[in-house]
C-alpha cells in the first residue's frame, strides 16, 4: 500500500492475546472503526473492478495488531498518558463484555476507578518513533 502521502504515521493494535478469538476479532473491528473515524484520509478512494462495478476504499496504511495482556495493557495505557495529545489512543475496557448498550458502558467506563479499570485492547496512532516506543517489542498477534 501507498503510504507516501502520509505523514510519518504509525497506527498499530495491541490486543490481549488471552481472550478468546471472538473477542480478539470484536475487539479489533471496534478499535479500527474509531480509528477510521479519527483518520479519515486514512480510507482510500472508491474504485472499479474490471467489470465496471464500484467497491469501497480500504484502508491505505498497514495496521499490524500486536499481541498484549491484560497488566501490559494497562501499564501502556498510563504510561501513554503524558505523550497525548500528540499520540492518538483509543482503549476499549473490559467492560464491553458485560454492558448491554454504549449508555451501559459509559456509565461503568465513567464509575469505574481508574486503578480498577482493565483493558482489552489499545490502538494507537502518531509519529512512528512515539508508537515504537511503546511497541516496538511486542510480536504480532497471530
Amino acid at each position: 500500500m501507498n503510504t507516501s502521502t502520509l505523514p510519518d504515521k504509525k497506527c498499530v493494535m495491541i490486543i490481549d492475546q488471552n481472550l478468546p478469538i471472538g473477542l480478539i476479532a470484536n475487539t479489533a473491528a471496534v478499535l479500527a472503526l474509531n480509528l477510521g473515524k479519527m483518520f479519515p484520509e486514512f480510507i482510500g478512494h472508491d474504485l472499479k473492478d474490471n467489470a465496471g462495478d464500484s467497491h469501497h476504499g480500504i484502508t491505505t496504511i498497514a495496521i499490524p495488531i500486536l499481541k498484549g495482556y491484560g497488566t501490559l495493557l494497562k501499564e501502556m495505557r498510563q504510561a501513554m498518558k503524558a505523550y497525548e495529545p500528540n499520540l492518538t489512543v483509543i482503549d476499549l475496557i473490559t467492560a464491553t463484555q458485560s454492558t448491554k448498550s454504549y449508555l451501559d458502558y459509559v456509565e461503568q467506563f465513567e464509575s469505574t476507578p481508574i486503578e480498577q479499570l482493565e483493558y482489552q485492547g489499545l490502538a494507537l496512532c502518531g509519529e512512528t518513533k512515539v508508537v515504537n516506543k511503546f511497541t516496538g517489542s511486542l510480536g504480532l498477534l497471530r
